[in-house]
C-alpha cells in the first residue's frame, strides 16, 4: 500500500523480532507483534553511505486491557547489509524503478514543442534526479536499521537509555568491552532490583556507572524526560499555549509523526 513512485531507499519495510531474552516473563507476556511494531513504528529502512546514520532512541508505552503498562526503551542503528542477495534485490529494484518511472513520465516522440533538446526535457531531467538518489551495488555499501529495545516495568528514560547506548557501543567498538557481552545483560535482567520508592540506586553498566531514581508515594510520580526537548520540538510560543490550555482544562490533541 505504499506510494511506488518513492525510490526503493526512501520506501519501508516490513520488519520482525530476530531474538529475546529472556523467552519468558510471567508478568509481562510478549507481544511480537506490538513491540515490534513500537520499536520500528515506520519498518525497516535501507541507507547508503551517503545518508546519515546516526543512532536514533525512543520510547513507548504497552497498554493492555486491564490498565496495566510497561515501558520500552528503544535505540535504532543502521548495520551494513552483508547478504549478497539482499544488494542484489535492491539494485534489482532500482532497476525496475528507473524503468517503469521512464514508461510513466517519457513524453510522446513526435511532440517537438515539449523538448527544445535532448537534455532540456522535463521529463529527462527529473528521471535523471531520480537515478541520482539511486544505489549500485558495485559502488554503494548498503546500510539496513536494526534495534534494540529493553522492556520496564517503570519509565527509568535516562538509565534505559545510557544502558542500550552502551550496548551499542560495545558491539561496535573495535576493542571489546571488559566482560562478555551476555553478563551485563543478565545483570540487568537478573541482578539489579527496582530501587525503593523515595531511593536511588547506582549500578554498573559496560562503561560507567548508570543511576535510577524513584519517588516516594508522597512524591509526583516518575517523570523522567528531559523539559529541554518539549521546547526544542514545540517552540516556547506552543508551549505555553499548551500549558494555558492544560490550566483551563481545555482538551488536547498532540498529532506527530
Amino acid at each position: 500500500g505504499e506510494n511506488f513512485e518513492q525510490t526503493p531507499l526512501r520506501r519501508t519495510f516490513k520488519s520482525k523480532v530476530l531474538a529475546r531474552y529472556p523467552e519468558n516473563v510471567e508478568w509481562n507476556p510478549f507481544d511480537q507483534d506490538a513491540v515490534g511494531m513500537l520499536c520500528m513504528p515506520k519498518g525497516l529502512a535501507f541507507k547508503t553511505q551517503a545518508d546519515s546514520r546516526e543512532p536514533q532512541f525512543h520510547s513507548f508505552i504497552i497498554t493492555r486491557e486491564d490498565g496495566s503498562r510497561t515501558f520500552g526503551f528503544s535505540l535504532t542503528f543502521f548495520e551494513e547489509v552483508t547478504s549478497k542477495q539482499i544488494c542484489s534485490a535492491m539494485q534489482t529494484l532500482y532497476h525496475m524503478h528507473n524503468a517503469e518511472y521512464d514508461i510513466l513520465h517519457t513524453p510522446p516522440t513526435n511532440d517537438k514543442d515539449s523538448c527544445s533538446g535532448a537534455g532540456d526535457c522535463n521529463g529527462t531531467s527529473v528521471s535523471k534526479l531520480q537515478r541520482f538518489n539511486s544505489y549500485d551495488i558495485s559502488r554503494d555499501t548498503l546500510y539496513v536499521s536494526k534495534c534494540i529495545c529493553l522492556i520496564t516495568p517503570m519509565s527509568f528514560m535516562k538509565a534505559c537509555k545510557k544502558v542500550l547506548e552502551q550496548l551499542h557501543q560495545a558491539v561496535t567498538s573495535p576493542q571489546p568491552p571488559p566482560l562478555p557481552l551476555e553478563s551485563y545483560i543478565y545483570n540487568i535482567l537478573y541482578e539489579v532490583p527496582l530501587p525503593p520508592a523515595g531511593r536511588s540506586l547506582k549500578f554498573s553498566g559496560v562503561y560507567g556507572p548508570i543511576i535510577c531514581q524513584r519517588p516516594s508515594t508522597s512524591e509526583l510520580p516518575l517523570f523522567d524526560f528531559p523539559v529541554k526537548e518539549v521546547f526544542e520540538l514545540l517552540g516556547v510560543e506552543n508551549v505555553v499555549q499548551l500549558f494555558t490550555c492544560a490550566l483551563l482544562e481545555f482538551q488536547i490533541l498532540l498529532y506527530s509523526q
